[in-house]
């Protein structure tokens, strides 16, 4: 059998039902500015102190988005890593992120369809044990076989 697959991923012949990988992430300051940045979203609830200090959030948050990233991120760099294209993501919000809070972004798997090389996985995020962020994603893993 050929390897085609890059170094550090997870191929679909190895993926199993249950594997979990997982990062851990402060958000910055400067991780705001940026994805503020970079998206063009510069609500004042990210931004301005003063301003987001009178929102329902009585303080400055990170971009629900910039969240959510840490989820491609584990799911780009470790589950199923390197080649791997995102097809899908569902998110639900369930709490907000603040400057310096340390994420726990996680994926597990909770399916596979060999034949079209398809993984099914719940993501989540966590800020001091709590879920802030739950969903579920579909990728196409890469193969060591070449199609």
């Amino acid at each position: 059998m050929l390897d085609n697959a890059p170094r550090g991923t997870i191929c679909i012949e190895d993926i199993e039902i249950g594997m979990v990988r997982s990062l851990h992430k402060v958000v910055t300051d400067r991780d705001i500015e940026l994805f503020a940045e970079v998206s063009t979203d510069r609500n004042p609830v990210h931004l301005d102190d003063d301003y987001a200090r009178d929102t329902i959030f009585e303080g400055r948050i990170a971009h629900g988005m910039l969240t959510a990233g840490l989820v491609s991120a584990v799911i780009g760099e470790q589950l199923p890593g390197h080649g791997t294209v995102y097809l899908g993501q569902s998110l639900k919000f369930l709490g907000p992120v603040r400057p310096g809070d340390m994420v726990l972004a996680e994926v597990e798997v909770t399916g596979i369809d060999h034949a079209k090389r398809r993984v099914t996985m719940d993501t989540r995020c966590l800020v001091n044990g709590k879920k802030i962020l739950i969903g579920e994603a579909t990728v196409l893993a890469p193969s060591r076989k070449f199609d």
